[in-house]
């Protein structure tokens, strides 16, 4: 069982930059593969981006590459999303999940557990 809890989000104009963690409890944080994900309000949860178990590899949704940064840190059991440039149309919910698995995967349901979420809100 993992336990996620993101925090960092808040309000934020357009061009600035924001930094999600997300704190996961249990000792096997490093076994697991870690997403985020958001979801605007009426619309579905989208991917944004995905990092391995060791941090070597990472991938990104189209619509943030280059302008976001997934990264973590398994001694704390902590993975992070650094948000910059930011636009309006990334005002979302922010959800960090967790994927047993051990490929990089931007489909949600292949996640085992998820946090609560942190709202960011980008202001033009």
């Amino acid at each position: 069982q993992v336990q996620l809890v993101e925090s960092g989000g808040g309000l934020v104009q357009a061009g600035g930059s924001l930094r999600l963690s997300c704190a996961a409890s249990g000792r096997t944080f490093s076994s697991y593969v870690m997403g985020w994900f958001r979801q605007a309000p009426g619309k579905e949860r989208e991917f944004v981006a995905a990092i391995s178990w060791t941090g070597g590899r990472t991938y990104y949704a189209d619509s943030v590459k280059g302008r976001f940064t997934i990264s973590r840190d398994n001694a704390k059991n902590t993975v992070y999303l650094q948000l910059n440039k930011l636009k309006p149309e990334d005002t979302a919910v922010y959800y960090c999940a967790a994927d047993s698995g051990s490929g990089l995967s931007d489909y949600a349901p292949a996640y085992d557990y998820w946090g609560q979420g942190t709202q960011v809100t980008v202001s033009s």
